[in-house]
């Protein structure tokens, strides 16, 4: 991670070429993963049917973050990669930590994918091929898509969003027909009459949160997206308020219907709850199909770390925070550059999984979780720096505000040190926090040796970047 004094010259600019339909659906897809297809089976199995708090309570704390920044963007209109809102608030520290973090969570997301998609097509298509092979494929498969255009990245992720946005529509439509049958199967008492609503005790809502807060992190990719729209401020706005209504739809809606319809002791940890839920209402057929739309949310996936990891890159460079050459775009103003590096690195940690499984991969992605927490209160904490500072200094650009500033940011940053204290306290989570932690630190380490001995203070509000 070699870092270069930035140019006086002011980077290229990316192109303007998403538009609304796209970042809606970059949002909606960002939520929407292999987390709530396939992944929400380990929480329904170790928290019992109390799994709805836990979805509801993690959803209001990735609401409060995205309000937010929501009202940062609005500020900011021309700052780039949400990641730099930390650079504005609290100096180039958090910047340089907040843009490297980020950029290693989606890297890793990216791997994570690519190697997840790869046994999905092994296990149902192709068991002809080595499942490093199709990894490798699917990364370079979507890596090309993202080299073409942004506006070829922003069709995708349109498509790959739609189908799984169709895909639970359609579920919930057809699990909500089936509980007002009355069907046996179907009695609401299944949220009840299996050991109770908590079957884990009263705190297991709770402790739920960790798991399940994971599979909501994607929301922010809005704020980059729509950096590449004709009216970045207009489409963050707009998007704030329906994150409470995707969750809601999308998250609570169908993991209630889920636990309505099958037992929550009869779902086991690594297979579909949605697949469990079609067989009970005897749509076997369709539960098969349910392996085509998880593809279809770990490609979407897989995309978006591709873009997300590249448009970070760029600002990054664009700052002095990472080489140079790594802001250059070429004729179609894509980061062709940064794009590759982040592939090329995606690819890296696939070969650590093939290596090193149990080790140097597993400290990777035990590190991802906590890494992104750390994001989330580092940007909070850059929020409430930036609104008391605009509110002396430019309140007229606050057109969008956190509500009931300051209560609200700071509940958000003691629910995210809450979640992290309950990964301390739980033994299997225990590595994922310290490990994230220990990231944190060796960034923290980097920023100073590269950037500190060159006293640069950190920035004030600029009138030249509200836009």
């Amino acid at each position: 991670m070699s870092v270069n004094q930035a140019s006086h010259e002011a980077a290229p600019e990316l192109g303007k070429t998403l538009a609304s339909r796209h970042v809606t659906m970059i949002t909606i897809g960002g939520i929407i993963g292999a987390g709530l297809f396939v992944g929400s089976s380990a929480s329904i199995s170790t928290v019992g049917p109390a799994v709805i708090v836990s979805y509801g309570l993690a959803g209001l704390v990735v609401l409060l973050v995205m309000r937010m920044l929501s009202e940062m963007a609005v500020a900011y209109p021309k700052i780039g990669a949400f990641t730099e809102y930390a650079r504005e608030g609290l100096g180039n520290w958090a910047g340089f930590a907040n843009g490297w973090l980020y950029w290693y969570f989606w890297a890793i997301t990216a791997a994570i994918e690519a190697i997840a998609g790869a046994k999905l097509i092994h296990d149902n298509w192709l068991p002809g091929l080595e499942p490093w092979q199709i990894s490798c494929g699917l990364l370079a498969a979507l890596t090309g898509v993202n080299l073409m255009s942004t506006r070829s990245y922003g069709e995708f992720e349109f498509w790959f969003a739609s189908i799984k946005v169709a895909a639970i529509i359609g579920f919930i439509v057809v699990g909500l027909g089936f509980v007002l049958s009355h069907s046996p199967v179907a009695q609401a008492a299944n949220l009840t009459s299996h050991r109770g609503f908590s079957p884990f005790g009263p705190t297991a809502a709770i402790s739920g949160v960790v798991s399940v807060i994971f599979a909501l992190c994607g929301a922010e990719i809005a704020t980059i997206a729509a950096a590449e729209s004709p009216e970045p401020a207009k489409a963050i706005a707009r998007l704030t308020g329906s994150v409470i209504t995707r969750i809601l739809l999308f998250y609570v809606a169908s993991i209630t219907l889920i636990v309505m319809i099958v037992p929550w002791d009869q779902i086991h940890s690594g297979s579909s709850p949605f697949a469990a839920a079609l067989n009970a209402m005897h749509l076997g057929v369709v539960a098969k199909a349910m392996n085509l739309v998880v593809l279809t949310a770990v490609l979407s996936c897989l995309n978006s770390a591709i873009y997300v990891t590249s448009r970070v890159l760029f600002t990054l460079a664009a700052k002095g925070d990472a080489p140079r050459a790594l802001v250059r775009l070429d004729s179609r103003k894509v980061p062709s550059r940064a794009i590759l590096f982040s592939s090329i690195s995606g690819g890296l940690a696939i070969t650590l999984q093939i290596v090193s499984p149990d080790r140097a991969f597993a400290f990777l992605v035990n590190a991802s979780g906590a890494v992104m927490l750390s994001i989330y209160a580092i940007t909070a904490l850059a929020q409430i720096r930036l609104r008391r500072r605009l509110e002396k200094v430019a309140p007229e650009r606050l057109t969008v505000k956190m509500w009931l500033f300051p209560w609200l940011s700071y509940a958000a940053i003691a629910a995210i040190v809450g979640v992290m204290g309950a990964m301390l306290l739980l033994p299997d989570r225990r590595p994922e926090v310290l490990s994230g932690l220990a990231c944190v630190a060796v960034v923290l380490a980097l920023f100073a040796a590269f950037r500190m001995g060159r006293g640069q203070p950190a920035p004030k509000a600029r009138e030249a970047e509200a836009g």
